[in-house]
């Protein structure tokens, strides 16, 4: 009887050769675990497979990969030891449990000058920060969809810090997407820029603005969600994968549904509100000063909280 063939690596997997392992890790698929993971649907669009030789690609990674089972004690004590970003406002960082936390999808979403872009500047300078003082002494990666970027901003919030405004700015990848192609591309070819750079912050700023322009009507909904689902899947794997912050913001509607409060309503459907982590609502109120509502999160009672954008970045 033939000995089974030991999979340890992508080419040891049936219908994965030299050629596709290669573009695999080049879409960040560079671990059996990652493939055991995948939608075999999802495989074969990104790499060009047929679908029946990725199904088996995927429940030959899944036989060959041990599944750990963990005690409640144990996840506690990691989640304690997970990483998180101040905010700059005491207030805000209380009602999230102490800040924007890694391993997690956060989303802010909210009308436009309601600060979502503002507290994605000051979270890019402050993970910059050591652990002991609010950071994670990491990098930052910002996908710029609505040319939102402001690198003087990102000076002054710095100054404002006592950091050095260049080397804050040279610790930040930006990337400018015009199409969704684009956008989704820039989180899929991540992984070698996180590996080398140490990035533990991702931004999108915003998530749903390309998507909505080039899927319009109920027509392309399906279309759009499906791409949405993976985009969005794909930040968490590597939020999971390399212990980083994952922030977004998003845009709003006015629900025609609700008659009686606040008919602002986040775009993007169940898959954006499954996926984020934490949700936050930002509005405009007097003067420089905005509200922040918690509005889902996993571990924390929904909540508000008053901020400030000033010259030196989100405060009290």
């Amino acid at each position: 009887m033939a000995k089974e063939k030991s999979i340890k690596e992508l080419e040891d997997l049936p219908g994965i050769g030299p050629t596709t392992a290669e573009k695999l890790k080049q879409l960040g698929y560079d671990t059996i675990e990652k493939i055991a993971t995948a939608s075999p649907h999802e495989l074969a669009e990104l790499s060009g497979m047929k679908l029946e030789a990725a199904k088996q690609a995927v429940d030959a990674a899944k036989q060959a990969t041990t599944l750990e089972f963990q005690s409640g004690n144990q996840i506690y004590t990691k989640r304690k030891a997970l990483g998180r970003i101040l905010t700059g406002a005491k207030g805000l960082d209380e009602m999230l449990g102490g800040g924007v936390e890694a391993n997690a999808i956060t989303e802010a979403y909210g009308r436009f000058a309601s600060g979502k872009t503002q507290l994605g500047f000051q979270l890019s300078v402050n993970v910059q920060r050591p652990i002991e003082v609010g950071g994670l002494g990491g990098k930052v990666l910002f996908i710029d969809t609505e040319g939102t970027y402001r690198p003087d901003r990102i000076e002054s919030v710095a100054k404002a810090a006592e950091m050095d405004p260049k080397e804050v700015l040279e610790n930040m990848f930006v990337v400018r997407a015009t199409t969704t192609d684009q956008q989704i591309l820039a989180i899929e070819r991540a992984d070698k820029l996180i590996k080398e750079n140490n990035i533990k912050l991702i931004i999108v700023d915003s998530l749903m603005s390309l998507f909505r322009s080039e899927f319009v009507g109920r027509g392309a909904l399906n279309e759009r969600q499906g791409k949405l689902n993976i985009h969005i899947h794909k930040l968490q794997k590597l939020a999971d994968t390399y212990d980083l912050a994952v922030y977004i913001t998003n845009q709003v509607m006015d629900n025609p549904g609700i008659l009686f409060g606040d008919p602002t309503t986040p775009v993007g459907g169940n898959i954006v509100a499954h996926a984020a982590t934490t949700r936050l609502y930002m509005r405009k109120s007097k003067e420089d000063k905005r509200i922040v509502r918690l509005v889902d999160s996993p571990n924390m009672p929904e909540g508000e909280a008053v901020i400030k954008i000033t010259p030196d970045g989100i405060r009290d």
